[in-house]
């Protein structure tokens, strides 16, 4: 089936959040992500922006060893969907098994936003970011949920966004990066240090 003539070479921004617990030679990795997701569909992927590499508490307490976060900007013409197959194929490539829901990764890219829209839509959305903590432990959505349903909550999320895009404005919450950003308590801030 063909794209309607208005979507075909229509490049959205999308953000994505990038973590690793293995801090050997982290910068090398997240360079070599980086590479990996330009050479995405001959530039069908370009990076735009790239945050400041940041050491964080691991996610949840007693998951593994500490992470290094970064997030980037994409300029892509992929639609959402397929945008994430190929970060899950990246992963995948770095080593990355689904074998436990928030166990140690190698390599995490979390598809944080595209454009300013909410998949598949607000009422999804909206459960899966009222989900209790215990449940988030035990499910994952089976499809696509954007924006992620908690990134608001989140410093290792919210902090190297906010050197990207501290202006990008929640679709669904209404409030930019750095308001998100402002609202989290001091103490969720302090252990996401910049390296």
């Amino acid at each position: 089936m063909s794209q309607p003539l208005d979507q075909l070479n229509h490049e959205t921004l999308s953000h994505v959040a990038i973590g690793a617990n293995d801090l050997a030679d982290i910068r090398l990795l997240l360079e070599r992500v980086k590479r990996a997701l330009a050479e995405l569909e001959m530039n069908d992927v370009i990076i735009r922006k790239t945050s400041k590499f940041y050491k964080t508490p691991c996610f949840p307490a007693g998951a593994g060893p500490d992470y290094v976060n970064a997030a980037v900007t994409l300029s892509t013409t992929l639609p959402p969907t397929q945008l994430l197959a190929h970060l899950h194929k990246i992963e995948a490539d770095f080593g990355r098994e689904r074998i436990q829901r928030w166990g140690v990764r190698s390599l995490d890219l979390d598809l944080l936003s595209y454009g300013d829209q909410v998949l598949p839509d607000v009422a999804t959305y909206e459960c899966w970011r009222a989900l209790e903590v215990e449940h988030q432990k035990l499910r994952a959505p089976d499809q696509l949920v954007l924006p992620h349903p908690r990134m608001q909550d989140r410093a290792f999320v919210l902090l190297p966004l906010a050197d990207i895009a501290p202006d990008w404005k929640h679709p669904v919450l209404g409030q930019t990066v750095r308001e998100m950003l402002e609202e989290l308590p001091s103490s969720a801030k302090m252990g996401v240090v910049p390296l």
